[in-house]
């Protein structure tokens, strides 16, 4: 079933997605103070490829510069980039179909709010939380 989801969320949405992170990790990359943002945005790009049976945690030894890059990345793109997940995932929603697909949008919106500290692992692989 994910992989059914997997390949109808790539065709309508995942696909533009994936090119506008991928897009901006590049522009990111091009300036070098900003290349861990543009790091980011190419792990949320392969993340928004293929949502189904992954998921986003929390890395608890981030510290302190991924906390203020973070705030950086929220008030500067992270504000947006929700918004735009949260429009998007609106006509997901009008249909039975659309329904997992608006949820998987919407999953999508913590690591595009705060991406700097977190790791996306498979869900069937419990011991991935815990290794580097």
């Amino acid at each position: 079933m994910r992989t059914l989801l997997n390949v109808v969320w790539l065709v309508l949405a995942g696909i533009w997605l994936a090119i506008g992170y991928v897009l901006a990790g590049v522009v990111c990359c091009l300036l070098v103070v900003t290349i861990p943002f543009g790091i980011a945005s190419f792990r949320i790009a392969a993340y928004a490829l293929w949502p189904f049976g992954r998921t986003v945690v929390r890395d608890p030894d981030a510290g302190v510069p991924s906390t203020i890059g973070n705030v950086v990345w929220f008030v500067v793109a992270g504000v947006w980039l929700a918004a735009g997940h949260v429009l998007t995932a609106i006509p997901l929603f009008v249909s039975i179909i659309g329904i997992p697909l608006g949820v998987a949008n919407l999953k999508l919106i913590p690591v595009s709010l705060l991406p700097l500290g977190a790791r996306i692992v498979d869900v069937d692989d419990p011991e991935a939380f815990y290794r580097r």
